[in-house]
């Protein structure tokens, strides 16, 4: 056992191989690199599959013995100073390393299929693999460096994933949005770090949280300077989670690539803000107005998110305001001190949103090709609806994970979360009525995303939908540019002609990839997938689509059994965390008898069906009976006014589609100012800095030019010159010294 611990610290840097050699094959082979590309989710895949093994083996072994490792070498000694690099080994680093690893595998098979068509396959699959080897390095970092340079690398790859579509304006402008608005919270993080060290003089966790602990025990450090550096640590785990009010980038990232958007903006990198927390907490914990700020932010963000995602029309979007709601909860757990919650729900929410996520990319990969226009308005769920009997795995899956957000048993987030609500309770009645508020609007706003993407019928605008008409249609591609293709349907050929995109590599088509699949033949097709075809009506995945999504339906049927609070035999997710328990000081025993958890267990479920019946009054009837792109708004706007409730309606409807106007409030108040401040300055240096500086140079050009005039080559000329400029000098300075000898003798005659 002591063994396998040793070699942990080649964890991070297995799935690297995969990056470097892409780009030395573009870089010395780019013809055989390209040809081959699709070869490379192969090694991705399994390298990660290496990780995940060697991590649920650690896993193990600490459920059964439950032990820490860390190991540190030293990098850099100097007099007083030493900087130590290692990592860490516990419940905390294995629980993250396994959500990384198994949603990461299932979302590279998933891509291989999804991306097959995007001319830019090699770069995601290397971006992919970095960002493995980031997150990984992050979760093992044994200091507070180390933690901030895989932060940043991490931030690096989100900047680099999220622009992957750099041609369309709206995806660059995320990527921007998402780098600027993290920057301020890992710049509050990199303050925290260097105060921290500054009053404890280590950047190692152990050493760390033991002095700071004896400098408080003994009143030797400011408290005020102690609060705000830890303030300071919390704002980078603010932005990285998507937390109010650094949370206005995650919406946006939803402009990536679906794969990517379950991956990080779903199980992992958001979830690096909580990994922060819950790594930190032993130094939060002895900082009471840390804990209720932290508490404080996730209540607000739970019923920001919640009530932001009631009302918006792009799928994506509106899973992403339901991840940062659901961030939130396991924010408020932390602030609460609930380690044990805020993990748990960590784990079940990343299977249940990495399912819902690369659902809605089933649903994104079959309707796009159907309508066609632009990638959001495949997106636009009023411009969906009956998907049921043409999708129906992708139906089954979303709906399994839609139940399992809501809180409905026995799925995954219905252990974690009423755990959370539970507990709230014994923290604050207040953020207790807000929590399970905010449960059922959860409830109701991810069965309004369900029931407008696969109950009703599609929206009159797209009656080819049916494919019964045989006239042409034409599609935007979500991969790029595959060319003319035609089809058979009703004995008719159907022409697709598809937008033209960039690539980041070759503006050419591969075509020699087709022609060496043509050469092996049923090799490729064994290992690899076929192209993806074109109908004139939404068609189901592919099998390797859906496999993922099969694994984790699983998880998310059967995940939520780790902590199982009504048998303390089977909680196997205390028992892995009892390490970080005492570490806490926190009570281990969580079980609770059958009658408590079903008198809780009630309420909660109450809640969650409450919202799901208000959803179906409010959309399942209107939907089949009006087609109306703004469904609330056809509710209310039915029949006579309503007056003052109708505007009231109307306004909250505005307030949730318009993000609670804090993208608007951002950039009156910040970018419009900045950039009158950026034009204030940028008149002053070209007036007047380079004003007396270029007007000096024109001054001397035009004396120049003016004194060239006076010589004429004679030197009797010059003499005569000379010599008058020489006499008027020595005349004034004559007259100078008279009137000073004057002076001076009528000052000595007064005196």
């Amino acid at each position: 056992m002591e063994q396998t611990y040793q070699y942990a610290w080649i964890i991070p840097f297995i799935p690297l191989p995969v990056p470097i050699l892409i780009g030395v094959g573009l870089l010395l082979f780019p013809t055989a690199t390209k040809n081959l590309r699709r070869m490379w989710a192969f090694p991705s895949i399994l390298l990660l599959s290496i990780v995940m093994i060697f991590s649920i083996n650690l896993s193990i072994q600490q459920i059964k013995s439950s032990p820490i490792y860390q190991y540190v070498w030293s990098w850099t000694i100097n007099n007083d100073f030493s900087l130590e690099f290692g990592y860490l080994i516990d419940p905390l680093t294995s629980i993250m390393s396994i959500l990384i690893t198994t949603v990461g595998i299932l979302v590279l098979v998933y891509s291989d299929n999804y991306m097959a068509h995007d001319q830019g396959y090699l770069r995601f699959f290397a971006y992919m693999s970095f960002f493995s080897t980031s997150m990984l390095g992050l979760v093992t970092s044994s200091n507070l460096i180390q933690i901030y340079i895989f932060w940043e690398l991490v931030g690096m790859c989100s900047y680099l994933l999220i622009g992957f579509w750099f041609t369309r304006p709206l995806a660059a402008n995320a990527c921007q949005m998402a780098f600027v608005t993290n920057r301020v919270g890992d710049f509050g993080l990199l303050l925290g770090i260097l105060g921290f060290y500054w009053i404890t003089g280590s950047f190692e966790f152990r050493d760390f949280f033991e002095i700071l602990k004896n400098l408080i025990y003994n009143n030797e450090v400011n408290s005020s300077f102690l609060t705000l550096c830890a303030s300071l640590l919390f704002a980078g785990a603010v932005a990285k989670s998507a937390q109010f009010p650094l949370h206005v980038w995650l919406p946006n990232a939803m402009e990536g690539p679906t794969p990517i958007s379950a991956l990080i903006h779903a199980a992992t990198m958001v979830a690096a803000g909580i990994f922060l927390v819950a790594r930190l907490l032993p130094l939060f914990i002895v900082i009471p107005y840390i804990m209720n700020l932290i508490s404080l932010i996730g209540i607000i963000t739970i019923l920001l998110g919640a009530t932001l995602a009631l009302a918006q029309k792009d799928i994506k979007r509106g899973l992403a305001y339901s991840t940062m709601s659901q961030l939130g909860y396991m924010m408020l757990a932390l602030g609460m001190g609930s380690y044990r919650s805020a993990l748990f729900h960590l784990i079940t929410h990343a299977y249940s949103k990495a399912l819902l996520f690369l659902g809605s990319g089933s649903i994104i990969h079959s309707m796009e090709t159907i309508v066609g226009y632009s990638p959001d308005k495949s997106q636009n769920m009023v411009l969906m609806g009956g998907l049921t009997k043409h999708i129906p795995s992708s139906q089954i899956s979303f709906l399994l994970g839609t139940l399992s957000l809501c809180g409905i048993p026995p799925l995954a987030c219905f252990w974690s979360k009423d755990e959370i609500l539970d507990d709230s309770w014994f923290y604050s009645p207040i953020f207790a009525i807000i929590a399970w508020t905010t449960a059922g609007l959860t409830a109701f706003y991810m069965f309004r995303i369900y029931l407008l993407t696969f109950e009703g019928h599609l929206n009159v605008h797209f009656q080819n939908y049916s494919g019964k008409q045989n006239t042409p249609f034409y599609s935007i591609s979500l991969w790029g540019k595959e060319g003319s293709k035609r089809i058979k349907k009703n004995c008719r050929l159907f022409k697709i002609k598809n937008s033209q995109s960039s690539s980041f590599f070759s503006k050419k088509t591969y075509r020699s990839y087709e022609n060496l699949k043509s050469r092996l033949g049923p090799f490729l097709n064994i290992i690899h997938f076929e192209n993806k075809k074109s109908y004139s009506y939404p068609y189901e995945s592919d099998n390797t689509m859906l496999i993922s999504l099969l694994v984790l339906g699983s998880f998310t049927l059967f995940i939520g059994s780790l902590g199982i609070p009504f048998n303390q035999e089977l909680d196997i997710l205390t028992k892995w965390l009892t390490p970080s328990i005492n570490l806490l000081h926190q009570k281990l025993n969580n079980s609770m008898e059958w009658h408590e958890f079903l008198e809780d267990s009630i309420f909660s479920v109450s809640i969650a069906y409450f919202g799901i019946f208000l959803a179906s009054f409010l959309y399942k009837p209107i939907y089949s009976s009006f087609q109306n792109f703004d469904l609330i708004n056809s509710f209310f706007k039915i029949g006579p006014k309503r007056g003052i409730s109708d505007k009231i309606i109307n306004g909250l409807y505005n307030w949730s589609y318009n993000r609670a106007y804090i993208d608007t409030f951002y950039t009156t108040s910040l970018i419009e100012t900045l950039r009158g401040l950026s034009l204030l300055a940028r008149f002053i240096d070209r007036r007047a800095v380079d004003g007396i500086t270029n007007g000096v140079g024109v001054l001397s050009f035009f004396l120049a030019e003016g004194i060239k005039y006076v010589g004429g080559g004679r030197i009797s000329s010059y003499l005569f010159f000379y010599l008058s400029s020489l006499s008027i000098f020595l005349l004034g300075l004559y007259f100078s010294l008279f009137y000073f000898i004057l002076h001076s003798i009528f000052q000595l005659k007064l005196s």
